[in-house]
């Protein structure tokens, strides 16, 4: 496991405090592996595609009247249920899965159509990481107190919230690494995504959590995610830690 990185702050080559932000500065240097490195607060052209293509994502609601969000929902249920056939869009059968009501639309309001995309690029490009925490395969001594699904849909407001992605200029140096790490794959953030919920679900039960302290968990899940994609040999998502985790 990678150690946490010497930060270093730059504007063209004189170096500073983290005062940086906010004051105008072009790039961020830091060091990995002994090596000063620059991630910058100007965007690549690639960079600022990607971004808007993600914040695009973001300001998607959840419409139930249109076709795509309705065949999204029976692609979830497919992936989730395989052989279970699905009675219907509103249907006590969402309750199996951890929505609140019969209606999942409901439970979208948090984060919009994009806690569904990323629901279904889990379910679909790790299944059997899916499959254990849905079903509770292979749990130990942790109780299921959790609804999954409206877990799930708070997983993608909190990374939202920790990547900042709605400030104009960057505020924080976990901002600045993911959007290099989006630049490397446009899936990044649905990654990061993946990642987030398996250690969730991982510190849920070493600390054999209620439903009570779900925030509590919630919280010390971004604290992990946060300090992984600073350690110092972290390129992309698939080189954080308890990506190792996902199968």
């Amino acid at each position: 496991m990678g150690k946490s990185p010497d930060w270093l702050y730059t504007d063209n080559v004189t170096c500073g405090s983290p005062a940086w932000i906010g004051k105008g500065l072009t790039c961020v240097c830091f060091k990995r592996k002994g090596n000063c490195q620059r991630i910058c607060i100007s965007l690549t052209p690639l960079q600022e595609e990607r971004l808007r293509r993600l914040k695009r994502r973001m300001k998607v609601y959840f419409d139930g009247s249109k076709l795509d969000h309705q065949e999204a929902l029976r692609a979830l249920w497919s992936a989730s249920f395989p052989g279970q056939e699905l009675q219907g869009l509103i249907s006590d059968q969402w309750k199996e899965m951890g929505w609140q009501g019969r209606d999942p639309s409901t439970d979208f309001r948090g984060a919009g159509f994009i806690s569904l995309e990323n629901l279904l690029f889990f379910a679909k490009t790790f299944s059997i990481s899916f499959q254990t925490i849905l079903k509770k395969q292979g749990g130990k001594e942790a109780v299921w107190e959790y609804p999954f699904a409206v877990a799930g849909v708070n997983i993608t407001f909190m990374i939202i919230q920790m990547l900042d992605l709605d400030a104009t200029k960057p505020r924080s140096f976990v901002r600045a690494v993911f959007l290099q790490m989006l630049s490397e794959n446009e899936w990044a953030f649905d990654l990061l995504y993946c990642v987030a919920f398996v250690v969730m679900d991982k510190q849920w039960q070493e600390r054999k959590a209620t439903y009570m302290e779900f925030n509590d968990v919630l919280k010390s899940t971004r604290v992990q995610i946060e300090k992984e994609l600073l350690m110092d040999d972290v390129l992309r998502i698939e080189d954080m830690p308890s990506y190792s985790l996902l199968c």
